[in-house]
């Protein structure tokens, strides 16, 4: 496999969270003045999740705060929206600020959430820029003709648990919505397929990787695999890997909250060419691994299958 486990995984549990949660898992990961920082989910007791920061020198070893970075809102459209919990974190830096995107859940559904911070100390709501029913919203790092992209992953009952684009003047209100990929029958990811981490930008194209699901007897497996899109437009698809890049093997992935998962909201492109990958394991613990980022371009083109 191409991802290449850090041997003293996980990196993190819920016994290094200083405050009482179920678990840790699902984070997105930047830098932030040479430092990477972590914005990872957790369950609290009650089941509910919260969102939890922590650093790190080395993309290895990191200090957790000794508070929720952010809970859900008691007041307002915030509070009405996210009154049973905020959800997996994808984070990217754009003009001047780091963007987080998050699952909104409620009585309502699950939306997706947008807030903002400079410091990674305050932090700012900005809106809710999905209606119901949407996971997994990852927001491209740049601007693509003067427009802001972003994928995600709405539930429809006619073309279920696919990978959409849509556009944006202001991050706010998004349109000129596409489904560009769906899950592929008889497959590794022939249930549901969403964004995992924010994408990559290579010379060949936008490096997107993303989550799959197989049901089994046994309850459903995830894998994580890769796709590559246009970068002038990457409503085009230009390739997918055919096969996973990762799946649960290691027993924290096998075993805990949820069996059989790898999840990964973030990736840190290096600039030896490298990715830090960082996923949840089995919904409980925080682990990564590394990659050489057109290794994983090449799987994509080599042995590819196509995106619809």
């Amino acid at each position: 496999m191409p991802i290449k486990r850090y041997p003293n995984n996980p990196i993190l549990t819920k016994e290094n969270i200083p405050y009482p949660v179920a678990t840790v898992h699902n984070a997105g990961v930047v830098k932030f003045n040479g430092r990477y920082i972590m914005i990872f989910r957790s369950h609290k007791l009650n089941g509910r999740s919260i969102l939890g920061k922590a650093e790190s020198d080395d993309g290895f070893h990191f200090t957790v705060d000794e508070k929720p970075f952010m809970v859900p809102a008691t007041e307002g459209v915030f509070g009405e929206y996210e009154e049973y919990g905020v959800e997996d974190p994808r984070v990217i830096f754009l003009d001047g600020e780091f963007l987080i995107t998050y699952s909104a859940y409620s009585r309502h559904g699950v939306r997706i959430g947008l807030a903002k911070t400079k410091d990674f100390t305050t932090i700012q709501r900005i809106s809710l820029i999905t209606e119901s029913d949407y996971r997994n919203v990852v927001i491209f790092p740049e601007k693509i003709n003067g427009l802001y992209a972003r994928l995600d992953r709405p539930h429809s009952e006619i073309s279920p648990w696919s990978i959409w684009i849509s556009y944006s003047p202001d991050l706010i209100y998004w349109g000129e919505s596409r489904l560009i990929m769906r899950p592929c029958k008889y497959h590794w990811d022939e249930m549901k397929i969403g964004p995992g981490a924010p994408p990559i930008k290579t010379p060949r194209g936008w490096l997107n990787i993303y989550h799959g699901v197989f049901p089994t007897m046994d309850g459903c497996i995830y894998r994580l695999g890769v796709a590559l899109h246009d970068l002038s437009d990457p409503s085009q698809i230009i390739a997918v890997g055919d096969d996973w890049i990762l799946q649960p093997e290691e027993p924290y992935e096998i075993t805990g909250y949820v069996h059989n998962v790898v999840f990964c909201c973030g990736a840190v492109p290096e600039d030896d060419g490298t990715v830090k990958l960082y996923w949840g394991g089995a919904d409980s613990v925080m682990c990564v691994g590394t990659a050489n980022i057109e290794e994983l371009v090449d799987r994509c083109l080599n042995n590819s299958r196509q995106p619809l």
